[in-house]
């Protein structure tokens, strides 16, 4: 998958973007240097602890703030080089934004607030907006309140109602800021299935949350940690360690190179595949991605597939101070050797 999503052009590139707030106590680097590559399709979680830059990351991608130094570029577009005016036509054509707090107008129905961005925009005929906007409140399960003020509704109906508006323009990116924060965990999992079903689709969606559970719904993990990116594999292969660990577990890997077809030797406890496939007993183990432990059992005749293998190995020790901390990661890696070779 890796060799494949190198050949694609991204849909959204985050490139050595800086983010610096100025305060009388001095200036603080809400992100540092990050780089990402988004592609058509994808449904991305963008996950990390409160305070981490995981909103102004995705202030930077649409346009509502701008980075102190870097570029952002939707489809080619560079974000950051826009007018102000130019960028807000061009963000309610090209992305639906969708934020915690709802932020729908409390003097419009839901009906007029799904109807306001194609007229901001002057997308659809005129006679024709209403008639879609019903249609997207009906996909969302709201016909019966499209006539109801914000107020009158309850919240995981503003939230359905918010996305409604997010689609009236039927745009390519769909981004959300924690957009289950506020609701109640039936209405969040409604809410997941919307997007699930948008990606389905074709939209691209990009989700900040700080629930895990719900960020594995997503083709791939972000984690940022104190405005930088930690790898992404590792957030991808153990899902289950807290962020406290994971992100001192990120300066903690060092760097192999396997030759196309050389055999890998499981000197270390645990390694994470950046690029390439392991093969064992004539077929593929684990891709990038993915991650491969001392359970999976050294007698394998383990190699690299027909592509470079770049692997992150993590030393003894550090192992080690991951299996005091986090017992399930064992338990975890324990399972994955079993459903690669039927035994642990």
């Amino acid at each position: 998958m890796g060799a494949f999503m190198s050949e694609r052009i991204p849909l959204i590139e985050v490139v050595d973007v800086v983010k610096t707030f100025s305060s009388p106590a001095g200036d603080f680097m809400a992100l540092q240097h990050v780089t990402n590559r988004i592609y058509k399709g994808e449904f991305v979680s963008i996950i990390g602890k409160s305070g981490s830059g995981k909103s102004t990351l995705v202030n930077m991608i649409t346009g509502i703030d701008y980075p102190t130094s870097g570029k952002v570029l939707v489809d080619g577009v560079s974000v950051t080089e826009m007018k102000e005016s130019e960028r807000a036509l061009w963000r309610g054509k090209n992305l639906g934004v969708v934020f915690q707090f709802f932020q729908l107008l409390p003097i419009l129905s839901l009906l007029e607030n799904v109807v306001l961005p194609m007229d901001f925009c002057n997308l659809y005929a005129p006679d024709k907006r209403e008639e879609r906007a019903m249609d997207l409140l009906r996909m969302v399960g709201l016909e019966d309140e499209a006539h109801s003020l914000p107020a009158a509704v309850s919240g995981g109906q503003m939230q359905c109602a918010a996305i409604a508006r997010a689609l009236a323009n039927d745009p390519p990116v769909i981004l959300a800021d924690e957009p289950t924060g506020n609701l109640d965990s039936k209405t969040a999992a409604y809410v997941m299935n919307l997007f699930e079903g948008m990606k389905q689709r074709g939209k691209t969606i990009v989700m900040v949350t700080h629930d895990r559970s719900l960020a594995q719904r997503g083709t791939r993990t972000i984690l940022i940690s104190d405005g930088e990116m930690v790898e992404a594999n590792i957030a991808r292969s153990l899902p289950m360690i807290p962020y406290a660990h994971m992100e001192k577990l990120a300066a903690c890997w060092q760097t192999l190179e396997v030759a196309p077809y050389a055999s890998v030797a499981l000197d270390g406890p645990l390694y994470l595949v950046q690029s390439g496939e392991v093969v064992g007993d004539g077929r593929i183990i684990v891709r990038a991605g993915e991650c491969i432990s001392v359970f999976d059992l050294r007698d394998n005749n383990l190699r690299a597939g027909d592509s470079p293998l770049n692997l992150l190995a993590l030393a003894e020790e550090d192992y080690d101070a991951l299996v005091a901390s986090v017992p399930s990661a064992v338990t975890r890696l324990q399972e994955l050797a079993s459903e690669r070779w039927g035994q642990v």
